[in-house]
């Protein structure tokens, strides 16, 4: 496929393209990521205990090493994905490790999330808001985290941005979203980030590095006004 095809909105549904990739990864690869959580996690789990968050909703929890993450240090953990082959790695896992606290549901962020409003203290995004998702629909998400947090509910999530190594390479399919080795990655302009956070109380903003390429991203930490 041609740049200018994908760009172009010719090719097939960009969203379910990756999911069924994503199915077939976890298949292929199970415990993909390891069994030790991300660095995020272990930062995220520390902001939210500091601000007395008890539930946390995980949006796009893969096979859950976060999630477990977060249920082991006594939050009560509502993980949720596009891959189902993902959730029921996580749900094994967690059986057989006898984990408590933990619940899995089978979300599509592109649809309103089938959750109560202000139903949860923290909500967690490792990656997620930079999949294969239009800036609009990144919008609308972010507003549907903040119907579902409590008053006062932080939001922690993390995004490759434009300084990144992979940032205008690959197959391009427009909205800043670039496609490498199959996987599409939308890179997030710092001025995004502050778009994302009208309405909220921006708390900080930090660059790291991940990977051997090494990935460049940004963590972001928000709570809802």
């Amino acid at each position: 496929m041609t740049n200018e095809a994908a760009a172009s909105g010719d090719d097939a549904d960009l969203g379910d393209i990756q999911r069924q990739h994503w199915q077939s990864t976890y298949l292929a690869n199970p415990g993909m990521y390891g069994e030790k959580p991300s660095t995020s996690a272990i930062q995220a789990a520390q902001i939210f205990g500091a601000a007395g968050a008890r539930t946390i909703l995980e949006l796009g929890a893969g096979h859950g090493r976060d999630a477990l993450h977060f249920a082991r240090a006594g939050f009560t953990v509502h993980a949720t994905d596009f891959s189902d082959v993902g959730l029921r790695q996580l749900r094994e896992r967690a059986d057989s490790e006898s984990v408590e606290g933990l619940t899995t549901e089978i979300v599509d962020v592109r649809a309103p999330l089938p959750l109560p409003d202000a139903s949860f203290d923290a909500v967690y995004a490792h990656m997620l808001l930079c999949m294969a998702l239009s800036s609009e629909e990144i919008v609308t998400l972010v507003r549907e985290i903040h119907r579902v947090l409590r008053p006062g509910g932080t939001l922690f999530y993390t995004v490759r941005h434009t300084g990144d190594a992979h940032y205008g390479s690959g197959i391009d399919h427009g909205d800043d979203i670039f496609e490498q080795g199959g996987f599409a990655v939308h890179f997030f302009a710092r001025a995004f980030v502050d778009e994302l956070a009208e309405g909220w109380e921006l708390r900080r903003i930090d660059d790291f590095e991940e990977g051997a390429l090494p990935r460049r991203l940004w963590s972001v930490v928000q709570t809802r006004r």
